[in-house]
């Protein structure tokens, strides 16, 4: 059985079937890196990097000095990825499509400001509107900072979505991601061809490049929106 471990995604998965097989059940002090490493006939820096990633999906508990322990109640952590929109529509079977509603280089309100923490810095603002089919999917509403990005300046998201350039040209670090429902208002009602006051929900996100915001973007999704991950 060993003898097929030779990469730290191999030994991550044989401790996650022992922990499973309650091998090794809760609570369970499990073997020290250097007795695994030998037991699998790998390198030491294979067997911690298989543990930090099971103790990052909540599955062990390191201290040190303590060792390693099988978690008492695991945690299942859902991921979740920024998603291409686009990727999102011609997954769910349809014809994709896009339409810029609007771009223009202001002063942002005080709410967005304040969590970009650009000031009085005027921000590019777009507007764009994401289509399933014939059938309005989601509003894009974007601020994206200039400063960080210079080239956004110069692509007019006419024929590419922010949402798409941005994963391409702006690497990013870390991020803020809010869910919530609101009502629609006139405007959103209007582009998303619902009737003013319609549930929809809303994915609200914030991404960084280290200390430097990138971009704020709220995505209203049309009504009857529904959305999965996975644990």
């Amino acid at each position: 059985m060993t003898e097929a471990i030779r990469t730290w995604q191999g030994v991550m998965e044989e401790v996650r079937r022992r922990i499973h097989a309650r091998d090794w059940p809760p609570g369970a002090l499990i073997p020290n890196e250097a007795d695994l490493a030998a037991e699998f006939g790998v390198a030491r820096a294979t067997v911690n990097r298989a543990l930090r990633t099971l103790a990052e999906a909540g599955l062990l508990d390191r201290r040190r000095k303590a060792g390693t322990r099988v978690a008492l109640q695991p945690v299942a952590k859902a991921t979740l990825d920024i998603p291409v929109l686009r990727l999102e529509v011609e997954a769910r079977g349809k014809e994709y499509g896009y339409r810029r509603l609007a771009r223009t280089e202001a002063l942002p309100p005080d709410d967005i400001a304040t969590a970009m923490q650009t000031g009085d810095t005027p921000l590019l603002h777009i507007r764009a509107l994401h289509l399933a089919g014939d059938a309005p999917y989601a509003l894009e509403d974007r601020w994206i900072n200039p400063g960080v990005i210079a080239a956004a300046r110069d692509e007019p998201f006419t024929r590419i979505s922010a949402n798409e350039w941005l994963l391409a040209h702006a690497p990013y670090t870390h991020g803020e991601i809010g869910f919530s429902a609101t009502n629609a208002r006139a405007p959103e009602a209007a582009e998303l061809g619902c009737a003013t006051g319609s549930a929809l929900f809303v994915l609200d996100r914030l991404t960084w490049d280290h200390a430097r915001t990138i971009t704020r973007v709220a995505i209203f999704y049309a009504p009857g929106h529904r959305m999965r991950t996975g644990l």
